[in-house]
C-alpha cells in the first residue's frame, strides 16, 4: 500500500490517481482484460475509493476501460476496428496540425521542436524504449502546439493516451526518429502543403506497423487467402 502523503484538494487527488492508472495501462502493468477493483486500487493508491471511481470514469470516458457490469470494469481489448479508426482520425488531425505549425513557428518554436529530436535521438541510441515513447509523444504534442489552434487541441486532448499507447507499438525507432527529422524539415520549410504530406505518410507508415504488431494473423490470413 502507497504511503499517504499530505491531504491533496479532491481534483488534484483524482488526476494522479488518474494519471497513474493510465500510465499502468500504457506500460502495460495493467493487461488488457485485466479487472479493475476501487477497494484494491484505493489501498494500493493510499487513497479513498471516491477519486478511484472518478479516475475510473475519466478512463472509460478516454476509451481505456470498458464496464462489462456494474460490478464488473475491465482494461478495453482494443479491436482492429478500434485501432484503424484511431489512426483515420490521427491521420486527418495531425495533417491539418503539421501544415498550420509550418505556416506559424517561429524560429524559437523550431529549436524547441529540434531539441525534441536530438534528445529522441540519444534516447535511440542508448535504447531507452519508455523515453523514446515519451520523446515521440511530447515531439507530436509540440507539433499541436506550433498550430496554434486551441479547437484541433481540445478535439485531440480525449485521444491523447491512446495516441500514446498507439505511439509505443511501433519499435522501429530508427526509422521513426528518421520520419520525425523529415516531418520536421518539412515544418521548417514553412511549406504548409508539404507538411501536410510528410505527417500523412508518417501516420500511414505507422498504421501499417502498428496493425502488423497487434493484429499478426490478420495478415496470415490475408496472405493465405
Amino acid at each position: 500500500m502507497a504511503e499517504e502523503g499530505p491531504r491533496q484538494p479532491l481534483a488534484a487527488t483524482r488526476q494522479r490517481v488518474r494519471d497513474e492508472l493510465r500510465e499502468r495501462i500504457l506500460a502495460g502493468r495493467l493487461k488488457p482484460g485485466d479487472r479493475l477493483v476501487e477497494r484494491e486500487l484505493a489501498e494500493d493508491l493510499g487513497v479513498s475509493r471516491v477519486p478511484v471511481r472518478e479516475a475510473i470514469r475519466s478512463l472509460e470516458a478516454e476509451g481505456f476501460l470498458a464496464v462489462q457490469s456494474p460490478r464488473r470494469i475491465v482494461v478495453r481489448q482494443l479491436a482492429r476496428a478500434d485501432v484503424e479508426e484511431l489512426f483515420d482520425v490521427r491521420e486527418a488531425l495531425e495533417g491539418l496540425a503539421a501544415g498550420l505549425a509550418a505556416e506559424r513557428a517561429g524560429k524559437a518554436e523550431l529549436r524547441a521542436l529540434e531539441r525534441l529530436l536530438t534528445d529522441a535521438a540519444r534516447a535511440t541510441e542508448s535504447g531507452d524504449p519508455a523515453r523514446i515513447t515519451l520523446l515521440n509523444t511530447r515531439f507530436h504534442d509540440e507539433i499541436v502546439a506550433l498550430a496554434g489552434n486551441g479547437l484541433l487541441h481540445e478535439i485531440l486532448r480525449p485521444l491523447e493516451g491512446r495516441l500514446r499507447w498507439l505511439t509505443s507499438q511501433n519499435e522501429h525507432w530508427g526509422e521513426l526518429l528518421d520520419e520525425h527529422r523529415r516531418l520536421y524539415d518539412a515544418i521548417a520549410s514553412g511549406d504548409a502543403a508539404r507538411a501536410r504530406a510528410h505527417a500523412v505518410e508518417h501516420v500511414r507508415v505507422n498504421r501499417e506497423v502498428t496493425l502488423k504488431t497487434l493484429f499478426p494473423e490478420d495478415g496470415d490470413e490475408r496472405s493465405a487467402g
